[in-house]
């Protein structure tokens, strides 16, 4: 049996009889990256604001690394290793790029948080605009820093809401490697929400596909481009 660090069962969250998020089951391996796409509106960011505990459960569990968190919040969850960015970065502009990142690892509880910053500043080649205030940075420097934030303490699992969101073809494409690398040497597993198909067909171990709040198909890649209702209805001649 397959030890996940990140389960969904049966999870729903409903509002009345709209059916936002409708009997989601998900898992995620250790080091594995898991792409989740569908049209606006399928249910997407739902999910994972009901993995994160902004979102309160109609029914279904959430489990990370063999614990039932479903009744906790936000902050307890995150102190557990379960950490997320939201697609409006969350940086302070005036704010120098190594003391954020810094004061954001204390805030963790990290006893070593000078170091802790370090490592994850120079994981993402930030280390070197340490001292640089945030608005003076390039917007994607500003993702790889909002991603930053993300990463202090070391989290286990990291889910993503559209982080190559406002980047060039070329940031978004740095990113994903940074994303991928990160997954092989920090042992970190990703949940990725994102609109750019290339990025996520081309890092993504597994992809599952959301319609109308529930799950049409889940895979590989190469499974998931290949199912006729998805390449209709998501990808057409991209596929």
């Amino acid at each position: 049996m397959t030890d996940y660090v990140l389960q969904t069962q049966d999870v729903a969250i409903h509002y009345g009889g709209v059916k936002a998020v409708d009997g989601v089951d998900l898992t995620l391996e250790k080091g594995q990256i898991r792409g989740l796409i569908g049209p606006n509106g399928a249910g997407k960011s739902t999910v994972i604001d009901a993995i994160t505990g902004r979102r309160k459960l109609t029914r279904g569990k959430v489990t990370l690394r063999g614990e039932d968190v479903s009744a906790l919040g936000v902050v307890e969850r995150r102190m557990r290793g379960l950490s997320r960015s939201f697609q409006r970065t969350s940086i302070f502009g005036q704010m120098l790029v190594g003391k954020q990142v810094e004061l954001a690892s204390h805030k963790m509880g990290v006893e070593d948080s000078h170091a802790d910053a370090k490592a994850v500043l120079e994981e993402l080649d930030l280390w070197k605009l340490a001292q640089v205030e945030a608005q003076e940075l390039g917007y994607g420097e500003q993702r790889r820093l909002d991603l930053a934030l993300a990463l202090v303490g070391r989290p286990t699992v990291l889910l993503l809401d559209e982080p190559m969101a406002g980047l060039s073809v070329k940031e978004s494409l740095d990113l994903a490697q940074h994303l991928k690398r990160l997954t092989s040497s920090w042992d970190v597993s990703v949940l990725l929400v994102e609109h750019d198909m290339d990025v996520v067909f081309g890092i993504s171990d597994v992809v599952t596909v959301f319609e109308l709040g529930r799950v049409i198909s889940s895979g590989e890649p190469s499974m998931v481009r290949a199912d006729p209702r998805v390449r209709e209805a998501y990808l057409g001649s991209a596929a």
